[in-house]
């Protein structure tokens, strides 16, 4: 008779907000088959309201009044194995570095920081411990993007030249401009907070990450919408509304709105290719569309979940809809849930396991630094800027943690 012995893998959930539902991917993640039984077993947050949240949701678990809770010390042993961070943008440099000095594995949710500086600063961190660091850029995993890097590597566009996204935020004055979101402050810009899916989904299509990027953008509507409050007490689904409409007729926005509600990004990457990003906050529909041109031929999906469809046209004609080939968007019919299972799962089969994973801390990095310069120039005369290099030391070591030679993941595409 064969006795399997199960690992308690302890995970922590920091910051029991809007996105710390993603830790409820743990359980499902699957790793008891592997002998690995994955909870979570205590939650952080600095208010009240979020330590109430957190006893609530996951009543076995511990409930700290901070991440440094979960470390031990003297000589005491950390509370947990691995944390997940889903705290407000400008806090994640500060907390990832603790945990990871801590050796504390960390899953970040994207943004890795909201500049350059702090995102290098994350990274050196991991890299001087070799404590794992995940960053939970979940849209690589969407079915959209699965299905656009397939039709590419199988050569039906040819060889990539140019991408183009145009980003459709049609929830953009609920989601992002009556909280933190809408101050500069607290995110740097929407170019790192929202656009940071798609920056590092350019990269992923195209194969390489920015080399050198302008921006340009307004704060065309939301601005003037003097009704503002302090809504600090509540989540976004406390407010939402689709008849929240039109854009202008806004009510209980943040008492600071400073960020840009329409912004435009024109990127060279490292191997030529040319790409651009829009991205407006009050447009009726909300998706972002795909457009990717090749020497063969282009794709561009209608619809970014299940129900949509890629589309290829590679012959020559006048306009034509239908295009040459269609392809169904599988997975879930809105949201995400099925890339955040995915992500979450890569997260922990990695702490766990030591298996490799298809996204590196230096992806993440290089869409910070698209969305963070942009800003920087769009800020300044849309003046052009080049993203500077990460340390070498930095670079050797997740790309040996990687287990490829491509820390982005580029050359599995």
């Amino acid at each position: 008779m064969t006795t399997t012995s199960t690992r308690l893998l302890r995970v922590a959930v920091v910051g029991i907000g809007q996105r710390s539902a993603i830790a409820d991917h743990v359980s499902a993640a699957g790793l008891d088959a592997d002998g690995v039984d994955a909870r979570i077993t205590a939650a952080a947050d600095t208010t009240a309201a979020g330590r109430e949240r957190a006893a609530a949701h996951w009543p076995e678990a511990e409930v700290v009044a901070g991440h440094r809770a979960l470390i031990g010390t003297d000589g005491a042993p950390n509370l947990v194995d691995a944390a997940i961070v889903t705290t407000p943008d400008w806090t994640h440099a500060e907390i990832a570095i603790d945990l990871l000095r801590a050796g504390i594995a960390v899953y970040l949710e994207k943004p890795l920081a909201i500049t350059v500086e702090d995102a290098d600063a994350v990274l050196n961190a991991a890299a001087e411990t070799g404590t794992p660091l995940y960053v939970g850029h979940n849209f690589r995993h969407a079915a959209v993007v699965r299905l656009m890097r397939e039709v590419i590597a199988r050569g039906e566009i040819g060889e990539v030249k140019a991408v183009w996204v145009r980003h459709f935020v049609g929830n953009g004055g609920d989601y992002y401009f009556k909280d933190w979101h809408a101050d500069r402050s607290r995110v740097n810009s929407l170019l790192l907070q929202k656009a940071s899916h798609d920056l590092d989904v350019v990269h992923a299509l195209a194969g390489a990450y920015t080399s050198r990027v302008v921006g340009m953008g307004s704060l065309s509507v939301y601005g003037n919408v003097t009704d503002r409050r302090d809504r600090s007490d509540e989540l976004m689904t406390d407010w939402f509304s689709f008849d929240n409409w039109p854009p202008a007729e806004q009510t209980g926005l943040n008492p600071v709105v400073d960020v840009e509600d329409v912004s435009m990004v024109m990127m060279t990457l490292e191997n030529g290719v040319q790409a651009s990003y829009e991205q407006c906050h009050f447009t009726p529909d909300y998706w972002r569309n795909y457009t990717v041109i090749g020497t063969h031929g282009r794709l561009e999906n209608v619809g970014d979940t299940g129900g949509g469809v890629v589309k290829v046209w590679n012959h020559r004609r006048n306009w034509d809809v239908a295009g040459d080939v269609e392809y169904p968007i599988d997975g879930v019919e809105d949201g995400h849930a099925d890339a955040d299972l995915l992500t979450m799962t890569e997260f922990l089969r990695s702490v766990a396991l030591g298996e490799p994973t298809t996204l590196s801390p230096i992806a993440a990095r290089a869409a910070v630094a698209a969305g963070a310069l942009a800003t920087r120039s769009l800020r300044n005369g849309s003046v052009p800027l080049d993203v500077p290099p990460l340390p070498e030391a930095t670079i050797r070591h997740f790309t040996a943690a990687a287990g490829h030679d491509d820390p982005s993941g580029r050359n599995t595409r």
